[in-house]
């Protein structure tokens, strides 16, 4: 037989055996795909919608679930107990982040350099290089995302100088928010005597936390590549579940230590009522992403959300601008005014204005200028800011003659 002829009918058996081989590889990547995607779903329970807190049955040691507009509380179990909480101390550790974010002492840009002892920490992390330099806003995301205890050290070393100066501002914040059931010994959640917290005070810091709507461009995320300076990147995926399984749920922290168990914070909005809700000591992961579930289902079920006044709403009032371009002022509230209304009890609802008789200019959108009380049979329910919608100038000396001589 002709030897080239014999070659080429190898080269074609070898082809063939090597398509059957990559077809053989494709078909068992998909199957264990088809397995991983399987074994997510029926391990990630989906919210049920019940029907009254009776009904609930919340696996975990305390939790709470609360109205983010109006701090009602809606659900609660053991809410003041003290247990450890895990990495949920890192919403305090993201909070004091932001709000340094937003007095312009931090820019998400800043490029922050990572020392030995936060490159060096164990746990959940992203691998920081030790002294490279990395974007705040990226260490940050980090946090949120994944729960990177390298970059929280990282953050908190920039903002205090080092993380026991940290840990004083974190407490320093916590009494602040009349959060009286909270101890914190360090930025990460790591496991350390004294390091404490409750369902209710967590649920405080967190609704502090989504104030911030940057929060929520990082919370979202599902899967990411963190990118290092050298070009290495670390695999992100979210910690939070529920981000993906669950209608609404838009935002979470879990947190897991042999002491603290399996935990989780999260928040959920639909039909413009946010909740936050709040699950400490779990059994399993499961369990927690069930037991968060039962309670928005519990929430979205039982109550909603009645906007009482909207925030375009001009406010009559008789506040004097004093030497300003102008002597009177356009003011309504921060916020939509919302009452939580529970179903089949719609209830009568009133709305009181506290205001200041008068404000020094220069007056800037966003000054408060008073507060807005909600009422229900005389009760009161709740509070909103009232501030300044248009700026206001320091008059000049023509200004003033021109407002004395209107006067006669």
């Amino acid at each position: 037989m002709n030897s080239k002829f014999i070659n080429i009918t190898n080269r074609k058996k070898n082809k063939e055996f090597m398509a059957g081989i990559n077809v053989q590889a494709m078909i068992s990547a998909l199957l264990i795909f088809a397995i991983s995607l399987f074994m997510l779903f029926t391990s990630l329970p989906i919210g049920k919608e019940i029907a009254s807190g009776e009904e609930m049955s919340i696996n975990g040691k305390a939790c709470y679930l609360v109205d983010t507009s109006t701090g009602t509380e809606m659900y609660s179990k053991n809410s003041d107990m003290r247990p450890p909480i895990a990495s949920m101390v890192k919403i305090m550790t993201t909070l004091l982040a932001f709000e340094a974010v937003e007095r312009g002492e931090l820019s998400l840009d800043e490029m922050i350099a990572v020392s030995e002892e936060s490159a060096s920490m164990g746990g959940s992390q992203v691998f920081l290089d030790a002294g490279k330099s990395y974007k705040a806003g990226e260490l940050m995301k980090s946090i949120v995302v994944a729960s990177a205890n390298d970059s929280c050290v990282a953050i908190a070393e920039r903002l205090a100088g080092s993380v026991d100066g940290f840990v004083k501002d974190m407490n320093t914040r916590a009494k602040e928010l009349n959060m009286s059931n909270t101890n914190f010994v360090n930025c990460t959640g790591l496991p350390a005597p004294e390091s404490y917290s409750s369902a209710k005070d967590v649920s405080i810091m967190f609704r502090e936390l989504i104030k911030h709507p940057v929060y929520f461009d990082y919370a979202g995320v599902w899967l990411e590549d963190f990118v290092h300076p050298d070009g290495r990147t670390t695999c992100m995926t979210n910690t939070n579940k529920l981000v993906r399984f669950y209608e609404g749920c838009d935002g979470g922290k879990t947190g897991f230590t042999n002491e603290a168990k399996f935990c989780l914070s999260a928040t959920a909005e639909r039909n413009g009522l946010r909740v936050v809700a709040v699950v400490i000591g779990a059994d399993s992961s499961k369990d927690r992403f069930g037991a968060v579930s039962n309670l928005f289902g519990h929430a979205f079920a039982n109550y909603s959300a009645k906007v009482i006044q909207p925030k375009d709403n001009l406010i009559d009032n008789s506040i004097r601008v004093v030497g300003g371009k102008k002597k009177q002022i356009s003011i309504g509230l921060k916020d939509d005014l919302k009452a939580l209304v529970k179903r089949g009890d719609e209830g009568e609802y009133q709305v009181h204005y506290q205001l200041v008789e008068k404000i020094k200019a220069p007056v800037k959108a966003g000054d408060v200028v008073g507060k807005a009380l909600l009422t229900r049979n005389g009760e009161v329910i709740s509070e909103y800011e009232i501030v300044s919608k248009e700026d206001i100038e320091k008059g000049n000396f023509f200004d003033l003659l021109k407002g004395i001589c209107g006067s006669w």
